[in-house]
């Protein structure tokens, strides 16, 4: 196993998500690798947990990342938030994510789940996505 590509995914991950032209039409630099202090804006994206275990064989050490992203919007109803959420997959799922070390093998959509958020009207709907990497 080997941790060792985790910064060059999270980082290859952000960027893509951040630079996706959908993105940035619905939220424009509002894209976090974590949540700023202050006013946050009506609708935003972030990076959330990670979860890695051991995926290597005979010619590379390599890792299963489990990452979540979240769409939070203060928008009355799911529609804002589900639009940004379609953009963020979109931008992910078959994306030739270049890694600064190592090498993406599959990055897939696992799950979603939308809810209400702490707001009287505002949503959240977190995704979660599974990399296969390699560090040869």
């Amino acid at each position: 196993m080997s941790y060792a590509v985790s910064a060059a995914l999270q980082a290859a991950v952000f960027a893509r998500v951040a630079n996706d032209a959908a993105v940035q039409a619905l939220v424009g630099s509002d894209v976090y690798d974590a949540v700023p202090s202050g006013t946050l804006p009506l609708t935003y994206v972030v990076l959330g947990e990670e979860d890695v275990r051991a995926w290597s064989n005979i010619s590379a050490n390599g890792a299963v990342h489990d990452f979540a992203i979240a769409v939070v919007s203060d928008a009355a109803g799911f529609s804002a938030a589900k639009a940004v959420a379609v953009a963020v997959n979109d931008a992910l799922i078959d994306a030739p994510l270049m890694l600064s070390r190592g090498s993406l093998v599959t990055l897939d959509f696992l799950s979603a789940r939308a809810r209400r958020g702490k707001a009287p009207d505002g949503r959240r709907i977190d995704m979660r996505f599974r990399a296969r990497v390699e560090d040869i």
